[in-house]
């Protein structure tokens, strides 16, 4: 017997793999990293030219670049632009931005802003990306991903300026991939940081807390969810009151109770309804058949109990948050379906190919479609505001209507103008476009304080195809108007 075992084995020849395995392995892993790299390339071309075309605002690129640029100085994050000494964390609690002042520093510009933003929802794609390979096939998974980055809610942020929800949206899509993985710990660890971005996220903590402890890990559940509510408590009653110039919580008006009922209050408007279509239509609404899917709801019960109606819509980037969460719960409710065989591959197949062609066919109206052409069409007002900005000198207190504010944040004091007028502000230099001569079209209540401004004592010392700068008279000093055409 010794001798039988001890006779070596003959040599088995590994059969040869198929055609298309080496290819299909390396799909597996590359997949969510090259997603990412495209859409961090598309929405960055598109926020960056956005800019450019003085296609960007004061409210919020502006008001957002004066609070990092004032971090990147070691100070109070104060935005002028909000009002003279406003700390942006009395409105809104947002300590988390703090982390691109480094980068500002080296690179002092809001273009440091966007493409921050867009690498951020860039790399959200990878953890999409990587659950739907993982609980689909590596085809179908990079078609949820490309779905992930074309979808609705991503665009409507990318294409609005810069916000603190950037950091968010990575932040969700990590954790809720882990959730799906059972990986606790992990989950949390991407989970707890979400305090750190916007007040209303501590909601979205204790949500994934209950989560947490109703799959079995009680003790580690309920931690995540007193930490939740403990920091919001903290962060709405206490640490934004002490930092608002009014010392409250600005936004404790919107949530007051109407007398329609607290069901009319969630539902109605119809415009409401058509949120939740749009959100749930690119998943074939297969995303809610997962558990992961309930974690929309203190982001969207905050929206629509708010009496604020641009809270109800699709635009703007109140949805960029929710978009991880609806399309990790996509893929998790796919995986579940598999496992249990309670539909056909081919049906898997199916809902994935509708989630595409969903995605394609919104494209045509939503931001990235101007990547096509009219992104790079240049401003008819970029050289003209430029040549007239170029006046203004480094460190000048200004006052600047929405549309050229963020232009100049990154070298000069900027108000908004004409609310810095109003409040008392007297700043040396106004600049403001003139829709008369050829400028910038502007908000109505911008134009009607133009005429106004030379008995306030401002006096024009530059023009160009109706973009107008001012100095106020006795700081020009006599024979120093200096103006040009």
């Amino acid at each position: 017997m010794s001798l039988v075992l001890s006779r070596p084995r003959p040599h088995r020849q590994r059969e040869p793999a198929p055609p298309n395995a080496p290819t299909s392995r390396r799909y597996r892993s590359g997949a969510p990293y090259l997603l990412a790299a495209l859409f961090f390339a598309a929405y960055a071309a598109l926020s960056v030219t956005k800019h450019l075309q003085l296609r960007s605002t004061g409210y919020d690129l502006g008001i957002f670049e004066q609070a990092v640029r004032a971090y990147s100085e070691l100070r109070a994050p104060v935005s002028e632009l909000k009002g003279a000494g406003d700390n942006l964390l009395g409105d809104h609690f947002h300590p988390i931005l703090v982390t691109l002042a480094p980068f500002y520093r080296l690179f002092p510009s809001p273009l440091t802003l966007l493409i921050a933003q867009a690498a951020l929802f860039a790399v959200s794609v990878v953890p999409v990306t990587r659950l739907a390979i993982r609980t689909t096939t590596p085809l179908l998974g990079a078609g949820i991903g490309l779905a992930y980055g074309l979808s609705w809610g991503l665009q409507k942020a990318v294409a609005f300026d810069f916000h603190e929800i950037a950091f968010a949206v990575p932040l969700l899509a990590f954790c809720l991939e882990r959730l799906a993985r059972r990986q606790w710990r992990a989950a949390t660890a991407y989970a707890l940081p979400l305090v750190l971005v916007k007040e209303d996220l501590p909601l979205t903590v204790v949500a994934i807390g209950l989560y947490i402890l109703l799959n079995g890990r009680r003790r580690l559940g309920a931690g995540v969810v007193c930490f939740g509510i403990l920091s919001g408590l903290l962060i709405v009653l206490v640490l934004i009151p002490a930092l608002n110039p009014h010392g409250r919580y600005d936004y404790f008006g919107s949530a007051s109770p109407d007398a329609d009922g607290p069901l009319a209050r969630l539902l109605l408007p119809q415009v409401k309804g058509e949120t939740l279509i749009a959100l749930f239509a690119p998943t074939a609404f297969l995303a809610l058949r997962s558990p992961l899917v309930l974690l929309v709801l203190p982001t969207l019960a905050w929206r629509f109990w708010s009496t604020n109606p641009a809270f109800w819509g699709q635009e703007f980037h109140y949805s960029a948050v929710l978009m991880p969460i609806v399309f990790l719960a996509f893929a998790d409710a796919l995986g579940r379906l598999r496992e249990r065989r309670l539909v056909q591959p081919r049906l898997i197949g199916n809902a994935v190919a509708v989630s595409v062609a969903v995605s394609l066919l919104s494209a045509p109206g939503l931001p990235l479609s101007d990547l096509t052409g009219p992104a790079w069409k240049p401003s008819p007002w970029a050289a003209p505001a430029r040549e007239v900005m170029a006046a203004v000198p480094d460190g000048a207190r200004i006052a600047v209507i929405n549309f050229l504010a963020p232009q100049l944040t990154d070298r000069a004091t900027v108000y908004r103008f004409p609310t810095a007028l109003d409040s008392g502000t007297r700043p040396e230099w106004l600049l403001v476009s003139d829709p008369a001569h050829g400028g910038i079209p502007v908000f109505a209540w911008e134009i009607s304080r133009l005429p106004q401004l030379p008995s306030l004592g401002y006096r024009l010392v530059k023009e160009c195809s109706g973009i107008q700068l001012y100095r106020l008279a006795d700081a020009a000093g006599p024979g120093r108007s200096g103006l040009g055409a």
